[in-house]
């Protein structure tokens, strides 16, 4: 499951996911790991990209992070660093 979302706090988000119950979309399909992200000043810029990768088929949503990451490594631990 590759998925997107938008958040205005990666951090509170990224924690959201990692701790989602297993019953939720989050916890069943483990959405916790973060292979790619984007930063956008505006709201309604973020809400485009985001609406824009959502209509991308799985192949092109994998060419995106392998632009990005190749290896896929996850950046949470990045995020939270200082």
């Amino acid at each position: 499951m590759l998925y997107t979302g938008v958040t205005n706090d990666l951090e509170r988000r990224l924690f959201e996911h990692e701790s989602a119950s297993p019953t939720s979309f989050t916890g069943k399909y483990t959405c916790g790991y973060l292979p790619y992200c984007q930063f956008f000043q505006f709201l309604d810029d973020a809400i485009a990209r985001e609406k824009q990768i959502k209509g991308w088929n799985r192949k092109k949503k994998m060419e995106l992070i392998d632009s990005f990451n190749l290896n896929w490594l996850f950046l949470n631990n990045r995020i939270s660093e200082p």
